[in-house]
This record gives C-alpha cells, structure tokens and sequence, in this order.
C-alpha cells in the first residue's frame, strides 16, 4: 500500500534513516513543513479542575532502575560496523537468541561487501557476521553471528500493543559512534506511518482511480505501526532496542525527523524519533530467520494520511474519519473485490484532489479513524491469503466489502 502526500509550506524536513553514515550521505526522505505562530495562552477557566499528576515519591528508586536496566541490557546491544561500495556505516543492534542471531535495520546493512558486517560487543569481543535475512518494508535485518555463548545474551520482546503515550522508555546504541550510550524519554505517539525501503512497481492505475494518463513516479510502500518518542537518537543509534521500564524491547530505532545538522551533514536529534514496533518483529523475525525475507499483506490502494475539514467538505463526506481512496491499483486485491479509487472525471474545489472514492472506516469490525490505523491493523494481524471485510462509505450508504490479501509486489 503507498500513501499519498499533501505537501504544504516551502520549508524542509528531513526524515533521516539513522545510521551514522562513513564517506556517504544519510538517508533522507524530504517533508513538507509549515512554520507556524506561537499559540496564545489558553485563557483560564474556573469551573475545569487541573489534571492531577502525582510526582515520583522515591525518585533514587527511579534511578536506581535505571541503572539496573543498563546493567542487565547492555551485554545484549551490538555495534555494527559496515563497509561498503561507497564507504562504510555505523549502526546497532541487538541479540535475538543464543543461536547468534542479531536484530537491526536494513539501511544500516544495506550494501554490506559480500554480506559482511562487523559485530563488536560491549565485553570487547569482536567477530564478524552474515546478513541472512532483510524485510525492506520495516527497515528490518538480521546478522548471523559465531560467537561463544558466553557473549549471547538474548533480549526479552515486550508487547508493544501495550504501549501508552507517556510511558518512559530508554534507547541504547552508539550515536556517533559513542558505544553503549543511554537515553531516556518518552512515547511521544503511537501507529505513525513512514516510507519504507520497498520500492513499488511503476504499474498504472485502474481507470476511474484518480490519476490521469501520465508517466509514473517511483513511491515506496508504507511502514506503519511505527512509535515516536522525544528519547535521543542519533546517527549510530539505528538498529538498537528501544525498551520499556521493564527492560523489555518495545522497538527498533529507525529514524528521526528534524531540520538540524552536524557541520559534516548528519542529522541531529530534534526530539522526534521513530521505532519500528515489537510485535512487527515478533510476526517478521522468525521468518528471516528461516527464509530470508518476509511477504506483507496487501490491498492495493493508496489513501490520504489523514483528512482536513476542507477535504471533507470538498469531497462531501458524511464522516469526519477514515481513510479515503485515492488511487486502487489495477488488477490488485482491491480492484478485483470492488473498492473505488477518486475520480479524475469528478474534481473538487482543491487542486489534485477527485471525489468519488469510497472511505474506508472499519476493517474486520475495526474502527478506522485514519490511513495508520488500517496499515497497523494489516501488518500486525493479517497475511497474504487471509480475507478481510472492509466496511467503506460510498455516498451516502455504508457497505462491507470483502477482500482477499495479496503479497506486496
């Protein structure tokens, strides 16, 4: 599934994929940013109670759990050590099982000579490993190690469906090369969507789907159910756990949005990062382990992120949530089971924006407030083969509508 973007403003946000990059660019996605005007205090209003926060009672206690946290997390975080076609990259890592198998990114093993990566442990101990195993749509790898057994310490995966905005949480890696370095902060949100490495096929749209006749533009699929937390990520930190309080490993660190650089060109943390989350590696991991790679469900639709009040007024919906079909992909799962993209026949009073495509509001009984919430659901939950029944509202009828799963192509 691709995900189409409403540009607007002129300034320029780099969301960088966060290995700290040896004689090459980071990778950057460009976004679109608005600057806006500082917000006037709220005025006070006597008859709402102030929300009540209790302060930690032993805050030694609080430290001294943290400290334990590293204590007992660190043996089992890597760096990773990259050479390449076009220099070399830093990232991090950590391990999944005493067999020697090594979770992190993708982009921090991408290009990798023969396969070959450095892995060096906190103990000092140093080998090499292989990638055996790469999922381009979460920005996923694994790194096969031989290593004596006293150097496995295998971290523990939490349920990231447990996961509340608020919850503290701590990252370790090696920003900048600084090993074994920790971070502590918040889970700023939850089910964020971002471009994956996996590339879409330029095929063209099924007629009536929104695009007109013209030639296509390479997009990539969507990685969604995605946490952002303000904790400090760094170039270097990709690929490296990102914990609970319990010293569970809720996600993997992928990358950071900002606008800040180093005198070298490498992004700098601006309080935005983002992880891939726990439960995509428990569904994944497994998989590359034994296969290599890992086929996702698809749809075969493109939507809008999210909807303003203006686009819902200029397509004339009747509900305020959902996601809405802007493009069906021709002969894709969609297509054949009926969903409809936009019109290119029926445009609105905003420029490059068509009517006529169904909003799809639940999935399986689900409800579906925006594009992240149908993704996450599909990623976490879903295969190809499986069916599921979309509800969708077209005009003013609601309707179930079901469809069989593909593979993303």
């Amino acid at each position: 599934m691709k995900r189409n973007r409403i540009l607007v403003g002129l300034a320029v946000i780099v969301l960088a994929a966060m290995a700290c990059q040896i004689g090459s660019a980071p990778i950057a996605i460009p976004q679109s940013s608005a600057t806006q005007p500082p917000s006037s205090a709220p005025s006070s209003n006597s008859s709402q109670p102030p929300i009540q926060v209790q302060a930690p009672s032993n805050p030694a206690a609080a430290q001294d759990a943290l400290e334990a946290l590293y204590q007992n997390a660190i043996p089992g975080v890597v760096a990773i050590q990259v050479t390449t076609a076009q220099g070399g990259a830093l990232g991090s890592g950590f391990v999944y099982d005493v067999q020697g198998d090594i979770i992190t990114n993708y982009h921090v093993v991408q290009g990798a000579q023969n396969n070959k990566v450095e892995v060096d442990f906190h103990s000092g101990f140093k080998t090499y490993g292989t990638v055996i195993g790469t999922d381009l749509d979460s920005d996923l790898a694994i790194v096969k190690v031989n290593a004596p057994a006293s150097e496995l310490h295998p971290l523990t995966l939490g349920d990231s469906s447990q996961v509340k905005v608020g919850q503290t949480v701590v990252a370790i890696g090696n920003p900048f090369g600084f090993n074994g370095t920790m971070t502590v902060g918040i889970v700023s949100g939850l089910g964020r969507t971002l471009d994956s490495e996996h590339a879409t096929p330029n095929t063209p749209s099924t007629p009536g789907s929104g695009s007109p006749s013209q030639p296509q533009t390479q997009n990539f699929y969507t990685a969604g159910d995605i946490i952002q937390t303000d904790a400090a990520i760094n170039p270097g930190n990709s690929g490296g756990p990102l914990f609970n309080l319990n010293g569970e490993v809720i996600g993997v660190n992928r990358a950071i949005q900002t606008t800040n650089f180093t005198s070298t060109g490498e992004p700098v943390n601006s309080g935005i990062g983002f992880a891939v989350a726990s439960n995509i590696l428990k569904r994944v991991v497994p998989t590359l382990i034994s296969s290599g790679k890992y086929d996702y469900p698809y749809l075969g639709i493109s939507s809008l992120p999210s909807l303003s009040l203006d686009e819902i007024q200029a397509l004339g919906l009747t509900q305020d949530t959902g996601a809405y079909v802007t493009n069906v992909a021709a002969g894709g799962p969609a297509d054949k089971a009926g969903i409809k993209g936009a019109d290119p026949n029926k445009p609105t009073s905003i420029q490059g924006l068509n009517a006529g495509g169904d909003l799809i509001v639940a999935i399986d009984g689900h409800p579906v407030q925006q594009f992240d919430d149908l993704l996450a659901y599909l990623i976490e939950s879903k295969s190809p083969g499986d069916t599921v029944t979309l509800t969708v509202l077209r005009g003013a009828q609601k309707q179930d509508i079901t469809v069989t799963l593909g593979k993303r192509p």
